[in-house]
């Protein structure tokens, strides 16, 4: 019988795969705009396993599919790099970091009662978060504003999401938008055969009110699965969602409850959906955690695995192609305005002027990895904790 070699191509990726996301897992801290900087400069940048349009055109893809982005951007990631299993090595070791470090949380919480002094600690990270999101803002933004068109069409963008425009529509708006500038500038429209892959949001809108629900694992696999096949935007649109059925209808969380468990979504590493973990696990211990991630990861690996390899295809029909086009602008555009809103609250005094000048002049000038600048980071925050700053 043949063994399998450790020099072996694809065990070899795999087992980078697995390395990189387990890494990203656990210091990619500030929300999915972060991540995907992260990832951005790691695969992009520095292991050059995609060309940055590429990359944009994944990031686009998760746009469109409900579901957590920066998780389905490492499933999508490590489907290119190394297929089906990659697919799973790489969501799995995304997830698997903020999972573990959100079930010790929830054991703390439940025992002691409270949360840790995590906006303290994170103090020191939030200023090194944006300067990465600013870095690969600046390595995209070449890459998608790569015409006049598309670059006022980033500008609207820009504008449309600050005045409050619904995340979709901006996606949406902006792709059709730049299919209708492709048609125009060819003075053709596309044909009946032409097609776009456009995944339309599921919204339980209507739904008849349901009396008290008895807790019941099979329930809340049930519930966190709904949420996964049909969440597009937000944590305050995933608190919307929870806040609807596990407190108002059902009566399982008070109010208090939910909110700590989507400041600790917020406020580790990792998937902002690691919220169901803590939520499972303040419910039902180990099982109720395990079931409750199991419930609202599973449809991302689902929509990421049939959505994934079309992809190419549409890059290469010429309507289908300007859509994705606009949508990668857009996409862009949001991140563009999410770095803002992190950078009004992160870089608020002093300290975070020197953290974020500091951050800029490693990144920049030094090429140093993301990943010790963040421990930096989390050194500082530690710093401001023992010794009682604010």
């Amino acid at each position: 019988m043949a063994s399998i070699s450790m020099t072996d191509p694809m065990l070899a990726r795999l087992w980078e795969l697995a390395w990189l996301f387990l890494k990203l897992g656990a210091v990619s801290f500030g929300g999915p705009a972060a991540h995907i900087a992260m990832m951005e400069e790691e695969v992009v940048r520095r292991r050059e396993w995609l060309l940055r349009e590429e990359f944009l055109d994944l990031l686009g893809a998760t746009n469109l599919i409900p579901g957590p982005n920066s998780t389905e951007l490492a499933i999508h990631i490590g489907h290119r790099r190394a297929g089906w299993a990659g697919l799973l090595v790489a969501g799995l070791c995304f997830i698997l970091p903020a999972a573990l470090l959100v079930t010790a949380v929830g054991w703390a919480y439940t025992r002691f009662g409270s949360l840790p002094q995590a906006g303290v600690l994170l103090s020191g990270v939030k200023p090194v978060m944006v300067v990465v999101v600013v870095q690969a803002l600046w390595g995209l933004g070449r890459s998608a504003l790569k015409t006049k068109g598309l670059a006022a069409l980033g500008a609207a963008s820009v504008a449309a999401s600050f005045l409050g425009v619904h995340e979709l529509a901006v996606l949406f708006g902006a792709g059709l938008w730049a299919v209708s500038l492709g048609a125009w500038r060819s003075q053709t429209l596309p044909g009946a055969g032409a097609r776009l892959l456009v995944v339309a949001p599921v919204v339980p809108w209507g739904e008849p009110a349901l009396p008290a629900v008895v807790f019941g694992l099979g329930k809340l696999f049930l519930f966190f699965l709904k949420v996964g096949s049909v969440l597009f935007g937000s944590g305050y649109v995933l608190l919307a969602f929870l806040r609807v059925d596990l407190v108002d209808r059902w009566g399982w969380l008070s109010e208090g409850q939910l909110l700590d468990a989507i400041a600790v979504g917020q406020l580790t590493p990792g998937p902002v959906f690691t919220t169901a973990t803590f939520i499972g696990y303040v419910l039902s211990g180990l099982p109720g955690a395990a079931v409750a991630t199991l419930g609202i990861f599973l449809p991302a690996f689902v929509f990421v695995a049939i959505s994934g390899p079309l992809i190419p295809l549409l890059r290469k029909s010429r309507p289908a192609g300007a859509f994705l086009d606009g949508v990668n602008v857009a996409s862009f555009a949001l991140m563009a305005v999410v770095t803002c809103q992190l950078g009004r609250h992160a870089v608020a005094d002093w300290g975070g002027v020197a953290l974020a000048v500091a951050s800029g002049i490693g990144l920049f000038r030094y090429r140093v990895n993301s990943a010790w600048l963040v421990l930096g980071g989390l050194a500082v925050g530690l710093l401001r904790v023992q010794f009682g700053g604010g």
